[in-house]
């Protein structure tokens, strides 16, 4: 009967062990669940705070630009409120104005002698190129000439020993 008990203690203690590791488990599976829940409504918080801000943008802007139009108007006004405001920003206008001018002359300036130069150049690159094929063809024709006149002055000279061989053949056949 001695191995009964101690194999019933064996059984009892597996037992205990695996109902206490049942237990951990579950207890990890809830731990697990409330903290899925917990992100999962943090998420749904994170978005709806997204939306609203982003709707807040959508009224804030508009307002924000009619301000800010609203101020450069009242800025602009104030200028023109005494005669001597209205002289001390035309005069404002009319040296703006200059500078703006003065400008646009010196770009216009220096793009006219940007532009003249490049025509310099190329010109005087056309200009050689034409000299350069100028005298290549002068001397390729003085070479032609050349060619020709020594093949017309041999001409006679050829002709008469391409006569005599042609009679040394003849005289050589009869």
């Amino acid at each position: 009967m001695a191995t009964a008990t101690t194999e019933q203690r064996t059984r009892t203690a597996a037992a205990k062990k695996a109902a206490a590791t049942r237990k951990r488990n579950a207890a990890k599976r809830s731990t697990a669940a409330k903290k899925a829940a917990a992100t999962r409504a943090e998420a749904e918080r994170t978005y709806v705070e997204a939306l609203a801000t982003q709707a807040e943008r959508a009224v804030l802007i508009p307002v924000g630009a009619a301000l800010v139009a609203r101020d450069t108007v009242v800025e602009t006004a104030q200028g023109f409120r005494t005669r001597t405001g209205v002289q001390r920003e035309l005069k404002r206008f009319g040296r703006r104005g200059n500078t703006a001018r003065n400008r646009a002359v010196r770009e216009v300036k220096r793009t006219r002698t940007r532009v003249e130069r490049e025509l310099r150049q190329r010109r005087v690159q056309a200009n050689r190129l034409v000299k350069r094929n100028r005298r290549q063809v002068e001397q390729q024709v003085k070479r032609t000439r050349r060619d020709v006149e020594r093949g017309v002055n041999n001409l006679p000279k050829d002709a008469g020993k391409l006569v005599d061989r042609v009679q040394e053949q003849v005289t050589s056949l009869a």
